[in-house]
């Protein structure tokens, strides 16, 4: 019965120093997996705030432009108003 017991903790303080070892190594390549899922994160979150910027530049743009052109027009229609 002593034999058998000392056996089977024998086993189990293999199997827990070859369980720690793996466990080692695992945390690695999970820390490795975690810093490339974080970079692409970072490049798709960086993408979208890139093209929604973009969208709101452009309509920034085109709001400025036709007020421009709105302006423009008043002004030439009041110089057409003086010359008549």
């Amino acid at each position: 019965m002593r034999l058998r017991f000392a056996r089977y903790g024998l086993v189990l303080l293999l199997a827990g120093v070859a369980g720690f070892a793996q466990s080692a190594s695992q945390d690695i390549k999970n820390a490795g997996r975690d810093a490339k899922d974080a970079a692409k994160e970072t490049g798709q979150a960086t993408a979208k705030t890139t093209k929604h910027a973009a969208r709101r530049v452009k309509h920034t743009t085109k709001k400025v432009v036709h007020k421009s052109a709105e302006e423009t027009q008043k002004g030439a229609d009041k110089v057409k108003e003086k010359t008549q």
